[in-house]
């Protein structure tokens, strides 16, 4: 379960996708996201489904290597599948003892699968195709005008950054401690889920102390190299907007104009 978390890794290929500037990638999953969130019927997120089926086939990023990262919320999409479907009042559809099944339910229930599934796909997208020192660079360019509010936007982006590559490499981690463990007799599988949130607990003490000394040996590593964040540090490799950046914003415009536009059409089920 652990290996199938995609977020902060990153997948090497010669793509269109991979060669964008890391700017238009983190503009185009926020626009994205809120594109999912005012889409209110099928129209819209056909839209929004055309639109992630392209984007993945440009990426050159296996389609199974994306799903692989469902698997972890899984859990979490069912939850909020099942609390709105029979949480949600209105018209009655199916009814079987305490348990109501509503037509606003399932609206909202089918709404909140395809958002969150499209969420997660579409946010791995980006952190698939782009390495953390491009993410990095990027967020720092696009939070350039919050230095005027005295933010310190250069150390708010490296520490996005290095959360980011340490995801991965936590992961790993923990699946090694707990095939230790295993290994010496621990039980992570059997019991009820209050067991198995108690078996747990002797994972997180030396997770905790695994991090704080990663975190520690990082730390000295920068301050061996004469590390200094903010202004007057200059790049090896600066940010420059090209040609295919351009007709991606192009791109990018013309989908929120027609997914927006979407809305105001009349087209089978209204979400």
């Amino acid at each position: 379960m652990l290996r199938d978390i995609t977020l902060g890794q990153y997948y090497q290929a010669d793509s269109i996708i991979h060669r964008l500037d890391p700017r238009v990638k983190l503009v185009a999953t926020i626009a994205f996201i809120i594109s999912l969130f005012a889409a209110k019927n099928v129209l819209a997120y056909c839209l929004a489904a055309l639109f992630l089926a392209c984007i993945i086939k440009l990426s050159k990023v296996p389609f199974r290597f994306m799903i692989k990262g469902m698997k972890a919320i899984l859990f979490l999409l069912l939850l909020t599948v099942v609390f709105n479907l029979f949480l949600t009042p209105g018209e009655t559809l199916v009814s079987v003892w305490k348990l109501t099944i509503t037509k606003e339910g399932l609206r909202i229930a089918v709404l909140m699968a395809f958002r969150l599934t499209f969420l997660i796909i579409g946010s791995s997208i980006m952190t698939l195709t782009t390495t953390p020192n491009n993410l990095t660079d990027g967020m720092e360019k696009l939070m350039n005008p919050l230095k005027r509010v005295k933010v310190p936007v250069h150390e708010v982006a490296m520490m996005m950054s290095i959360a980011l590559r340490f995801i991965p490499v936590l992961l790993e981690e923990t699946d090694k401690i707990m095939k230790a463990q295993i290994a010496r007799g621990a039980d992570f599988e059997s019991g009820n889920v209050i067991k198995k949130a108690k078996s747990l607990v002797p994972l997180l003490v030396p997770l905790f102390i695994s991090a704080f000394r990663r975190a520690n040996d990082l730390a000295m590593a920068m301050e061996a190299r004469c590390y200094r964040g903010g202004e007057h540090r200059t790049k090896m490799k600066p940010l420059q907007y090209k040609g295919r950046d351009g007709i991606a914003y192009l791109v990018l415009v013309c989908y929120l104009t027609l997914c927006i536009g979407g809305n105001f059409i009349k087209f089978g089920l209204v979400l």
